[in-house]
């Protein structure tokens, strides 16, 4: 099996984080294949930069996709997932979505903990759009700057792990994410100062990557996620135009 994770930040340092993560939490045999985004932000923090981080998801998806078997689009709140949905015949995948997801089958509410206050209303706008809002006990952004992305889980470690606590005693969440491809693999590694289970969106993508590219789903013809009608489209690399000409 072959699992495509497509990061549409442009820190290789981060995607070089979320393809170890993946790999290590990935079944036996699953090949993973790591790209990350040639324009835009280093990570995504706010509605205007997910926009951006959207259309590169989408290059990302249509130049890397083809021999994959599913696809993840590895930032959190999922930019241009639905879209990817729409375009693609494999499943795809949001980091945010299978971390909310799993959340909900560990506990009844979740917390969402993060590392920017700039990530919150983007951040609740994705639960609102997975449907998840009566499920969430509480987004909790840690504020501060940071030195780098590359490092700031190491940076920012325990004021997440206090964030994680006050989620559970102040909010009670059942189980807590921590949110952000740059916080990929903190959660086994801070796991036992949480008294609930930490989920990892990255972790969580990969292994319902696999069951969904398992159960080999069909495209949908009808609905909403069909394949939309072939139109022109201009100003954009060849793979995707090619998605939208249906070439």
């Amino acid at each position: 099996m072959r699992i495509l994770f497509a990061n549409p930040n442009t820190t290789v340092a981060v995607t070089e984080r979320i393809a170890a993560v993946a790999r290590a939490a990935a079944s036996p045999g699953t090949q993973i294949v790591a790209v990350t985004g040639k324009t835009g932000v280093p990570y995504i923090a706010t509605r205007a930069e997910a926009v951006i981080g959207a259309r590169e998801a989408l290059e990302l998806l249509a130049e890397h996709a083809d021999g994959c078997d599913a696809a993840v689009v590895a930032a959190f709140a999922d930019p241009g997932v639905g879209g990817a949905r729409e375009l693609l015949s494999i499943p795809v995948i949001g980091m945010a979505e299978a971390a909310m997801l799993t959340a909900c089958m560990l506990g009844r509410r979740f917390s969402i903990v993060t590392f920017a206050t700039a990530m919150g209303p983007w951040y609740r706008e994705c639960v609102d759009y997975n449907g998840l809002a009566g499920r969430l006990a509480s987004i909790r952004c840690v504020s501060g700057g940071f030195r780098d992305i590359e490092s700031v889980q190491e940076e920012k470690a325990d004021a997440l792990v206090e964030a994680c606590r006050l989620a559970v005693e102040q909010d009670e969440a059942d189980v807590v994410i921590l949110g952000g491809a740059p916080l990929a693999g903190l959660a086994g590694k801070v796991a036992e100062r949480v008294p609930v289970p930490l989920v990892d969106g990255v972790a969580a993508a990969v292994r319902q990557a696999e069951v969904l590219a398992s159960l080999r789903p069909v495209k949908a013809t009808a609905g909403t996620f069909r394949r939309p009608d072939a139109k022109a489209i201009t100003g954009v690399p060849g793979a995707l135009e090619g998605l939208f000409s249906r070439r």
